[in-house]
């Protein structure tokens, strides 16, 4: 009998379904404007662009525009690209605009539905950006849906690491503007270290779309990003402790993989403790529990952490003589990012690396809160269902499945099982070779660079021709993934996720005609193109009779969106293919999360050597496994997410009245207003409420003073008048400070006295929020022991976090009160003095470049027939190269010097 909930799916189609069928009159539209959009001129478009303009600053709604908008932007497309866009592709353009993911399966074409709800918001005038996994994904689709924007009269940006200012300020001002996470986080950090608005690059957060919006918002969300600055050198320290881990036997420790942690047993501690004694890293007296001992024991545990938790190759890479961490999602190398508290130092130490030295935080985000720093967010994927849950908690995002354009043709298999790993890649050899004789292309998705090196080592032996694709083949990606859907083809990968390239059957054919091309310049590209195109058919169609591509698991990974990722890279717009998983009991996965149940299963059936147990109730028992990861996966970013919103809401402050400072003509009221409150805070301390004229410290006061406004007032006579209160002591130090600091706004001029307040605000927020960012992190570190004594650590950690930042206001106050009230300006004598020394400065540096050059260049003969008066005789040397008249000195340095 069928429930209820069965029932009403049957009758009024899932909320899935009435989404899409909500969109059928928009996209009805959008076609039934085609004919108007294709009879207009190419300028006919961009007009059209400038008149949507118009219409919204009329007040027009950007959805009323948006199904003239979209025609447009389809017609652009067409022209531009030769692709017109599919129904089902401007329905995932809808969503997007709407605010919310659209989940399109792998070769959907999601570049070009992303540049829909782009254009369209651009009209506005807000900034949009499009956000990728990597660099040269930004770049190729800046380039590549550059040309649409162009045919409607829009500018397109992309931004990349170390890219000049001026530039990266251009491609922020765009209309579209494409870039990584990574550096939008960076930037957005950087912006808010900036001393003058003219700095700042990003205009804004309007709208972003976020291309592989999982791999975004949920993979890396578990990573703040930190922009830091160098601590003391202790690699000597590093160094050290990492003789001693190696001496650490497996009853002094016990390892948690699930957390990735490792804990000291008693007998540990106490071994430990004996060691760093004898290696005098602890003093005699001072044992493992004392406070002193805090920052060595943390050492221990992260050198030991090093050790046990992370592997060569598969968390890590060494690579000339750094240790670059490797992405478990993508399986690509993540080039500059660093492990913090000292276990990247740790990892550097165990691989005899150069150890850089600890990093101090200067400023950190998480991509959570950058992320909603947007007025409208929206994401593209091909696997968002399984995550709705949090997308929608943490981001406010929807998930949308878009129906694919044609009905994917592609056999799953259940899960095969093996008992062990040797036996699990023995099958794998067996079905790779039995696949490969009939020509059909496969994809071999690992979870580490090690397992795709052990299992290429065996396809060679089993002399089957293969490519390797993972962190270390990084530079040959695209090359790699293009050849990947050739008749016969072998790949092994690791994580293909968010590759941002379709692996095509026969062959990527826009790379064999380049290719083709590059070989035979003379040729004419025409008869190229036609002879290609031509053979690639017959291939595409020779592989499609050999099942089409066939994606081959090793392993399941943590994440059933992961896997759903790699599967997906088969049976792109209705191609057949083809998918399985090969499982052993010894993988990471069934070992530390599978069920005890299974096992006994397994061998309660007794099953022989090199026998696999295939049953859609096994898929069931690794889909629970996976769901347990994921649940205590996204339990860690929520947690993050909750102590980070405390942290987040104080940088909104800091950085909106640094905005405001930034954007102020006349800081003096600011000032003023700090200074008044800092006299306050001295009358409360030295003369308190409801106290007695002697039982005031007019000494004390005195001196804090003038040690905080520069001031020497009578306080002790004051105090001793007849009838003076508070009131009337806080106003005579305020008109005498007011007096002070106008007596120096005319001395400076008002415009330098401006400058100079701006600069000291600025750079005194700036050490205080840094100061404030490290004592939060040990409140964030401590924190979590308060648990024992039955107190929440999120509630402490606000209520401390608070006062903290309180506290740090209040020494922001005094500090910049101190430091103008300082401020005076040269004398003449000083200014000299001054000009002087860098005078002095600049002519040594002269002089060592002088000395450089006669040293690199000794003295020689002169040319023949030189004559000083006679340029003609010179003959014609090169401003690099030495002077003819012998002094050894470089031509531009001596004889060729410019006048």
């Amino acid at each position: 009998m069928l429930g209820i909930g069965t029932v009403a799916k049957k009758i009024f189609g899932t909320p899935n379904d009435r989404k899409i069928k909500a969109t059928r009159p928009l996209v009805d539209k959008i076609n039934a404007l085609e004919p108007e959009f294709e009879a207009l001129s190419d300028q006919g478009l961009i007009d059209k662009s400038d008149e949507f303009k118009g219409r919204i600053e009329a007040g027009e709604s950007l959805d009323d525009l948006l199904p003239e908008a979209f025609a447009n932007c389809r017609e652009a497309a067409r022209r531009a690209l030769g692709l017109r866009a599919f129904d089902v592709q401007l329905m995932g353009g809808i969503f997007l605009h709407q605010g919310n993911i659209s989940e399109m399966k792998t070769g959907e074409g999601k570049t070009l539905v992303a540049t829909f709800p782009a254009y369209l918001n651009a009209l506005t005038g807000g900034n949009v950006h499009i956000v990728t996994v990597n660099d040269y994904l930004a770049k190729r689709d800046a380039e590549w849906m550059g040309k649409v924007y162009s045919a409607l009269g829009m500018t397109t940006g992309v931004v990349y690491p170390q890219q000049p200012e001026p530039e990266k300020k251009e491609a922020y001002a765009a209309d579209v503007t494409y870039a990584t996470n990574n550096e939008l986080g960076f930037d957005y950090l950087r912006d808010n270290m900036k001393s003058s608005l003219e700095e700042m690059n990003q205009r804004g957060h309007f709208f972003a779309i976020v291309d592989e919006v999982d791999s975004i918002l949920i993979d890396e969300a578990r990573t703040p990003l930190i922009i830091s600055g160098q601590a003391q050198d202790r690699s000597d320290l590093y160094v050290s402790i990492d003789k001693l881990i190696p001496l650490l036997q497996e009853e002094h420790y016990t390892i948690d993989e699930k957390t990735k942690n490792v804990t000291f047993t008693d007998d540990g501690n106490e071994y430990l403790e004996s060691i760093l004694h004898e290696n005098d890293l602890l003093e005699e007296e001072q044992s493992l529990y004392d406070p002193e001992s805090t920052t060595i024991v943390h050492h221990v545990n992260q050198g030991l952490r090093a050790h046990k938790m992370f592997l060569k190759d598969r968390d890590y890479i060494v690579r000339d003589g750094n240790v670059v961490l490797i992405d478990e999602f993508t399986g690509r190398m993540m080039t500059g990012r660093r492990l913090s508290e000292g276990l990247h130092q740790a990892i550097e130490a165990k691989e005899g690396c150069d150890i850089q030295p600890e990093n101090v935080t200067l400023a950190q985000v998480t991509f959570q809160n950058y992320f909603r720093l947007y007025d409208k967010l929206a994401g593209m994927t091909g696997t968002a269902a399984t995550e709705a849950e949090e997308f929608g908690q943490i981001y406010g995002l929807g998930v949308v499945e878009v129906p694919t354009n044609q009905p994917i043709e592609r056999k799953d298999e259940d899960d095969a099982v093996y008992r062990t790993e040797r036996e699990k890649f023995e099958a794998i050899i067996g079905a790779i070779q039995k696949a490969h004789e009939k020509g059909q292309p496969i994809l071999v998705g690992t979870t580490s660079i090690e397992k795709s090196e052990s299992l290429s080592a065996l396809l060679t032996k089993a002399d089957v021709k293969h490519n390797v694709l993972n962190a270390r083949q990084h530079e040959q990606e695209a090359q790699i993934i293009a050849e990947a859907g050739k008749l016969g083809a072998v790949t092994i990968a690791t994580n293909m996720a968010g590759r941002g390239t379709d692996i095509k059957l026969g062959g990527n054919v826009e790379l064999k005609i380049l290719e083709a091309i590059a070989a035979d310049p003379e040729a004419d590209p025409e008869a190229l193109r036609q002879r290609i195109e031509a053979e690639h058919a017959a291939d595409e169609n020779a592989v499609k009779e050999a099942g089409g591509l066939y994606v081959l698991a090793t392993e399941r990974h943590e994440s059933r969106r992961i896997d759903n990722q790699l599967r997906g890279r088969s049976g792109r717009q209705g191609d057949p293919g083809r998918s399985s998983f090969f499982l052993s009991l010894e993988d990471d996965l069934m070992r530390i999360f599978g069920s005890e149940r299974l096992e006994k299963v397994l061998a309660t059936l007794g099953m022989k050597e090199g026998e696999a147990i295939i049953h859609p109730w096994v898929n069931k028992s690794l889909e629970r496994a996976q769901a347990k990861v994921e649940g205590r996966n996204f339990d860690i970013r929520k947690q993050l997410l909750k102590f980070d919103d405390v942290m987040n809401e104080q940088r909104k402050v800091i950085f909106k009245q640094r905005l405001d400072i930034m954007k102020a003509e006349d800081l003096s009221e600011i000032t003023s207003d700090m200074r008044g409150e800092v006299i306050d805070d001295l009358i409360d301390r030295y003369m308190p409420p409801k106290s007695y004229a002697d039982q005031w410290d007019m000494e004390g006061f005195k001196a804090d003073v003038a040690q905080q406004l520069s001031l020497d007032l009578p306080m002790v006579e004051w105090g001793d008048e007849e009838g003076v209160d508070d009131d009337e002591i806080a106003d005579r130090i305020e008109n005498a400070a007011l007096e002070m600091m106008t007596d120096k706004a005319e001395k400076f001029g008002p415009e330098n006295m401006r400058m100079i307040e701006k600069q000291v605000l600025l750079q005194t927020i700036d050490a205080k929020w840094r100061e404030h960012l490290l004592t939060l992190e040990h409140l964030r570190s401590v924190v979590g022991f308060r648990g024992y004594a039955q107190r929440d650590p999120l509630n402490e950690y606000k209520n401390e976090a608070f006062q903290l930042f309180e506290s740090m206001l209040d020494g922001l106050r005094q500090d910049v009160t101190q430091k103008l009230s300082q401020v005076r300006p040269m004398t003449e004598e000083e200014q000299q003095a001054m000009l002087q020394q860098i005078e002095a400065q600049r002519a040594a540096m002269a002089g060592a470049v002088e000395q450089a050059v006669s040293e690199d260049n000794p003295a020689g003969d002169a040319l023949e027939g030189f004559d000083e008066t006679d340029p003609t005789t010179w003959g014609n040397p090169g401003r690099n190269e030495k002077c003819p008249c012998g002094s050894g000195k470089k031509f531009k340095h001596c004889h060729g010097r410019l006048n």
